[in-house]
This record gives structure tokens, C-alpha cells and sequence, in this order.
């Protein structure tokens, strides 16, 4: 992941080094408002998808480290500004879940980073065990898909189920798949506050 270095965005990273525990969120949402205006799908754009996938988290019943990691799966598009109205968008994987992952990772507990980190691999597990799942995915999904190595090999599949998060990263997966509704209404980051300062280290 060297090579990404110099397309991350440092500037989040500085500012939450430099803000209180109570002043993190109030970074972290600035930067997603900020920058979450470019769409990643068709649908929707990378703020409207977070929020979305976040809500479904919440509906379903999750806990705040479920649902604070279902907000910021995706962080990793906006730091690499990752969006479809960019000519090379999708040409080129630029791993945006082990940026978000890591980007994380000194900020946040590991359940949370851990499933950031797996939601890709997610994919293609589901895809893998449930056939019929990919032509539930969005047009972009499906291209992502291929950029991401496709579906698993037995052996691929045995260590994504030896992690101990697996299960959980599955379900945030369904999630994120369920989370690209044009127009949809959902609470704002606000309303988040709380589980994510939960889950702060």
C-alpha cells in the first residue's frame, strides 16, 4: 500500500491527533460533509451512502461498534477522493478498504477497523457461498468486483472465516449493498455522535 501514500489525504489524520476526545467527531464529520459530496455509485453520494448504510445498521438492532463501523466503511474513497466523475474511476483498485482501515487504526478500537478493513473481502466471500448475490450488486459493485479479484478460492474463503470479525464484516456488507436508495431520508451524522465517541480508544 506504499504506492497510495501519496494520494491519501494527511489532513484528517493531523486533525484528529490534535482534537480532544470530545472534539474527534466533530473532525471526523466536518471531513465527511467536506468531502462527501462526490458520488461513488450511481445512486448516491459517499456521505448519503454512509448514512445510509449506518441506518440500516441501526434498524437492524446493531451495536454502536457495528453501526459507527457501517458510517465509516467507506472512509477510505474519501481519502483517496475516489469518485465516478474522475475519467480513471474503477480502472485501478486503490484498496480504499485497508487505506480506511488503517487510516483508523490509531483512533479507533480494532472492532471497528477490522470490519472497515473486511468489507471488501466481505463481498467476495458472499459472492462465493451465494452465487446468486452478485446480480443483486450495483453496476459499479460488479465492476468493483472484478478489480477486486473476484470470487474466493477454497483457500481465500478459509482465512477470511478463520478472522474473528468475519461474521460481523458479512453483515456490514449487506448493508453497504442495501445502502445506494436515490433520494432516500435518513438522520444525519449528528445522530451518530455518540456511538462513534463510543468507539474511540
Amino acid at each position: 500500500m506504499a504506492h497510495l501514500n501519496e494520494i491519501v489525504d494527511p489532513s484528517l489524520a493531523r486533525e484528529l491527533e490534535q482534537a480532544g476526545t470530545e472534539g474527534k467527531a466533530d473532525v471526523l464529520f466536518a471531513y465527511m460533509e467536506r468531502r462527501g459530496q462526490s458520488f461513488y455509485d450511481e445512486a448516491v453520494t459517499q456521505l448519503e451512502h454512509a448514512l445510509q448504510c449506518a441506518n440500516e445498521a441501526r434498524l437492524s438492532g446493531a451495536d454502536d461498534v457495528l453501526v459507527t463501523g457501517a458510517l465509516l466503511h467507506d472512509l477510505g474513497h474519501f481519502l483517496v477522493d475516489e469518485g465516478n466523475e474522475k475519467a480513471d474511476f474503477l480502472t485501478e483498485d486503490l484498496l480504499h478498504e485497508e487505506v480506511g482501515a488503517e487510516y483508523l487504526k490509531p483512533f479507533f478500537i480494532d472492532a471497528v477497523t477490522e470490519a472497515v478493513g473486511l468489507h471488501v473481502p466481505a463481498k467476495r466471500y458472499i459472492c462465493t457461498v451465494e452465487r446468486d448475490y452478485y446480480q443483486t450488486l450495483s453496476r459499479a459493485s460488479k465492476r468493483s468486483f472484478e478489480l477486486q479479484a473476484g470470487f474466493m478460492s477454497d483457500a481465500e474463503k478459509a482465512a477470511f472465516e478463520a478472522n474473528p470479525h468475519w461474521e460481523s464484516a458479512v453483515q456490514l456488507r449487506k448493508w453497504d449493498d442495501l445502502a445506494k436508495v436515490k433520494g432516500l431520508e435518513t438522520p444525519g451524522l449528528e445522530s451518530y455522535r455518540g456511538a462513534v465517541q463510543g468507539c474511540l480508544k
